[in-house]
């Protein structure tokens, strides 16, 4: 790898490394920055800070991924409608869980079950965004929007059918992170998220190759339908460990893979990196923000707000400069 991309690398760590001490400092009760006076408030900083780390690189490595698999820079978990599917196979168990026993299920049902939701939902967005034996972009986006639309209106339903209302599950919906996740299940997330960093950094060259057509990558050496696989179930593993940490985030998968491509260029292997720092450290920064915010009455402010209302005009942007470079029949 050239020196110059080891250098942008390390200078993405750097920013990773000062976005989790700015995290440390946010968050008490008056506002301001302050150092946790006890070991107690440290010891939850450091647990919302792994959280928030492992749920920005999972998203963003999930968008270059995507991207990557379908050759359609508009592709991410939330766009696709995938984060939302992810989010109604959570939202399904949970909902199971409380008429069987009035029990929320553990951790592990969950997590199977959004895997579940974001696998169907990805399958039914691709097959009704083939056309010509291709993916057409703007069919893809349309119908992922769709889908994503009509899984969160479902989500909601199954929320307002518990037996609090929904009450409970309304900061998860909006996308907010919970120190009471168990140690457990950060520790376990942060190596799945490790062992898809390897895995797509071993698929980097047939990624790059991917960027042809399908014959061409094909001759250059590379398992279409193998790369294709992996991409579909690692992309999916990421977003649903996202999902079940801090519930449905907007946008995170879509930007920081095209922020980080413009430094590093479209090569996968520094990109995978890049895009995971990145999006670690945004993730951090957002949560930092709202966490800064004294609201003594409604709590904090769920950070899946604050990347909706970033990104949105973001991806309208990148929505506009696509289309203007679209070629019309």
């Amino acid at each position: 790898m050239p020196r110059r991309k080891l250098l942008i690398l390390g200078l993405f760590a750097l920013a990773l490394g000062l976005a989790a001490a700015v995290h440390l400092l946010t968050g008490d009760p008056l506002g301001g920055l302050h150092w946790p006076e006890t070991t107690e408030f440290l010891a939850g900083r450091l647990r919302r800070v792994s959280i928030a780390t492992g749920v920005g690189a999972a998203l963003a490595l999930a968008g270059v991924q995507l991207q990557a698999l379908l050759r359609n820079p508009l592709a991410s978990p939330d766009i696709l409608g995938i984060t939302s599917g992810a989010g109604l196979g959570v939202a399904a168990a949970t909902f199971v869980g409380s008429r069987a026993g009035n029990a929320s299920p553990g951790p592990g049902v969950q997590t199977l079950a959004g895997l579940v939701g974001a696998a169907l939902t990805l399958a039914v967005i691709l097959g009704w965004s083939k056309r010509r034996g291709g993916i057409d972009v703007i069919s893809l986006v349309l119908v992922g929007v769709v889908i994503g639309m009509t899984c969160s209106g479902a989500t909601l339903l199954l929320h307002q059918l518990l037996p609090d209302g929904g009450v409970s599950a309304r900061l998860w919906f909006l996308g907010s992170i919970d120190e009471s996740v168990p140690v457990w299940l950060i520790a376990l997330s942060w190596l799945i998220i490790g062992a898809c960093v390897l895995t797509t950094m071993r698929c980097a060259r047939a990624m790059d190759a991917s960027t042809f057509s399908e014959d061409e990558a094909r001759a250059l050496g590379v398992r279409v339908g193998r790369l294709r696989l992996t991409l579909l179930l690692t992309s999916g593993i990421l977003t649903t460990i996202s999902v079940v940490l801090a519930g449905p985030i907007g946008f995170v998968g879509l930007i920081v893979p095209h922020a980080v491509r413009m430094v590093l260029g479209p090569h996968h292997a520094p990109l995978a990196i890049g895009a995971t720092l990145a999006g670690g450290a945004c993730m951090l920064l957002a949560d930092a923000g709202v966490s800064a915010i004294p609201l003594s009455h409604t709590g904090r402010i769920p950070v899946g707000v604050v990347t909706a209302i970033v990104g949105g005009p973001l991806f309208l942007l990148l929505l506009r400069s696509t289309l203007k470079h679209r070629t019309l029949p």
